[in-house]
Protein backbone atom coordinates (compact mmCIF):
# COMPACT_ATOMS: atom_id res chain seq x y z
CA UNK A 1 0.00 0.00 0.00
CA UNK A 2 1.53 3.63 -0.84
CA UNK A 3 1.71 6.58 1.57
CA UNK A 4 -1.56 8.31 -0.35
CA UNK A 5 -3.48 5.34 0.25
CA UNK A 6 -2.47 4.61 4.27
CA UNK A 7 -2.96 8.08 4.95
CA UNK A 8 -6.43 8.14 3.51
CA UNK A 9 -7.27 5.08 4.93
CA UNK A 10 -6.26 6.61 8.45
CA UNK A 11 -8.01 9.84 7.51
CA UNK A 12 -11.37 7.07 6.75
CA UNK A 13 -11.79 7.18 10.49
CA UNK A 14 -14.01 9.77 12.38
CA UNK A 15 -11.94 9.72 15.61
CA UNK A 16 -8.56 10.43 13.77
CA UNK A 17 -9.92 12.79 11.38
CA UNK A 18 -11.26 14.71 14.77
CA UNK A 19 -7.76 14.16 15.96
CA UNK A 20 -5.88 14.90 12.90
CA UNK A 21 -8.09 18.55 12.82
CA UNK A 22 -6.93 19.32 16.50
CA UNK A 23 -3.71 19.75 15.09
CA UNK A 24 -4.17 22.27 12.34
CA UNK A 25 -3.58 25.45 14.79
CA UNK A 26 -0.54 23.48 16.28
CA UNK A 27 0.78 21.11 18.46
CA UNK A 28 -0.80 18.98 21.15
CA UNK A 29 0.28 17.09 23.84
CA UNK A 30 -1.75 13.34 23.91
CA UNK A 31 -3.50 14.95 27.21
CA UNK A 32 -5.05 17.94 25.04
CA UNK A 33 -5.69 16.24 21.98
CA UNK A 34 -7.89 13.48 24.65
CA UNK A 35 -9.98 16.57 26.03
CA UNK A 36 -13.21 16.46 24.70
CA UNK A 37 -13.00 12.83 22.66
CA UNK A 38 -15.70 10.01 23.82
CA UNK A 39 -13.00 8.13 23.13
CA UNK A 40 -10.33 7.03 26.51
CA UNK A 41 -6.63 8.14 26.33
CA UNK A 42 -5.35 4.84 25.26
CA UNK A 43 -7.63 5.04 22.57
CA UNK A 44 -6.68 8.23 21.24
CA UNK A 45 -2.75 6.84 21.82
CA UNK A 46 -3.68 4.52 19.55
CA UNK A 47 -4.85 6.51 16.89
CA UNK A 48 -2.09 8.53 16.96
CA UNK A 49 0.01 5.69 16.28
CA UNK A 50 -2.06 5.32 13.01
CA UNK A 51 -2.01 8.59 12.04
CA UNK A 52 1.86 8.93 12.51
CA UNK A 53 2.89 5.38 10.91
CA UNK A 54 0.79 6.88 8.10
CA UNK A 55 3.13 9.97 8.41
CA UNK A 56 0.04 12.78 8.68
CA UNK A 57 1.89 13.52 12.09
CA UNK A 58 4.73 13.53 13.80
CA UNK A 59 5.76 13.20 17.30
CA UNK A 60 8.57 15.52 19.16
CA UNK A 61 9.60 15.59 22.86
CA UNK A 62 9.93 18.42 24.82
CA UNK A 63 11.13 17.78 28.06
CA UNK A 64 9.08 14.99 29.61
CA UNK A 65 5.80 16.10 27.38
CA UNK A 66 4.99 14.24 23.85
CA UNK A 67 4.11 17.32 21.43
CA UNK A 68 2.34 15.68 18.29
CA UNK A 69 1.93 17.97 14.89
CA UNK A 70 0.94 17.47 11.44
CA UNK A 71 3.25 16.52 9.36
CA UNK A 72 3.65 17.60 5.04
CA UNK A 73 4.86 14.00 3.81
CA UNK A 74 1.28 12.36 4.90
CA UNK A 75 -0.89 15.40 3.56
CA UNK A 76 1.65 15.66 0.30
CA UNK A 77 1.30 12.11 -0.73
CA UNK A 78 -2.74 12.20 -0.49
CA UNK A 79 -2.50 15.64 -3.14
CA UNK A 80 -0.51 13.52 -5.05
CA UNK A 81 -2.67 10.54 -5.50
CA UNK A 82 -5.67 12.83 -5.88
CA UNK A 83 -3.65 14.84 -8.56
CA UNK A 84 -3.36 11.58 -10.45
CA UNK A 85 -7.35 11.59 -11.02
CA UNK A 86 -7.29 15.04 -11.68
CA UNK A 87 -4.99 15.38 -14.29
CA UNK A 88 -6.64 12.32 -15.76
CA UNK A 89 -10.16 14.03 -15.53
CA UNK A 90 -8.92 17.26 -16.82
CA UNK A 91 -7.04 15.39 -20.04
CA UNK A 92 -10.64 13.04 -20.65
CA UNK A 93 -12.22 16.88 -21.04
CA UNK A 94 -9.89 18.37 -23.27
CA UNK A 95 -9.88 15.16 -25.30
CA UNK A 96 -13.52 15.28 -25.44
CA UNK A 97 -13.70 18.95 -26.29
CA UNK A 98 -10.90 18.55 -29.20
CA UNK A 99 -12.95 16.11 -30.54
CA UNK A 100 -16.28 17.73 -30.06
CA UNK A 101 -14.75 20.82 -32.19
CA UNK A 102 -13.02 18.45 -35.07
CA UNK A 103 -17.02 16.97 -35.46
CA UNK A 104 -18.12 20.26 -35.69
CA UNK A 105 -20.48 19.84 -32.88
CA UNK A 106 -20.98 22.93 -30.67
Amino acid sequence: MNLGTAALNALGDPTRRSIFEKLEKGPLSVVHIAEGMAVSRSAVSQHLKVLKEAKLISLEQKGTRSMYSIEREGLLAIRNYLDRFWDEALDNFKNLAEQTEKNGNH
